[in-house]
């Protein structure tokens, strides 16, 4: 299992707000900083970026335990709603994935910031990031489709 020394989520015994759920692969805890009571992070115990960079097995694995949290988060909080949500590349602030899962109500005053959404960006230039991104998605199903038939 991957683990980084000084990665404060690879190391269970530096979690200093206690572990809300655990299983061979994952562990949840309070957020330190939360944004509402009631905010988990859920993360991979062994040391993974991205999202990308995690075997598709860990993915799911990862949303079934979410579903649980989300599940018994609503139960304890009764909220208006809830929001998941994960930061990945320069904007994973800690530099191991986390998923964020946390209760919303309605005024909580929590809001994404708006970003320059596609200002500056023509619609040429718009429509050959689409395309780019679809030939990709495209290349990666013909390759998995070739890994089946090949198996």
């Amino acid at each position: 299992m991957r683990k980084h020394e000084n990665c404060i989520f690879c190391h269970r015994e530096k979690i200093a707000t206690g572990i809300l759920y655990e299983d061979d692969l994952v562990m949840a805890f309070p957020d330190i900083d939360p944004i509402n009571a009631g905010h988990i992070l859920l993360v991979p115990k062994e040391h993974f970026l991205d999202v990308d960079d995690m075997p598709d097995a860990l993915l799911a694995h990862l949303m079934r335990a979410s579903k649980r949290l989300v599940h018994a988060m609503k139960e304890a909080c009764r909220p208006d709603g809830y929001t998941i949500m994960q930061n990945g590349g320069a904007f994973n602030d800690i530099g191991h994935y986390h998923l964020h899962i946390f209760p919303r109500y309605d005024g909580d005053g929590f809001g994404y910031v708006g970003g320059k959404g596609t200002e500056g960006v023509s619609e040429e230039q718009l429509g050959e990031i689409w395309s780019g991104i679809a030939a990709l998605l495209q290349k990666e199903d013909d390759c998995e489709e070739m890994i089946e038939h090949e198996g």
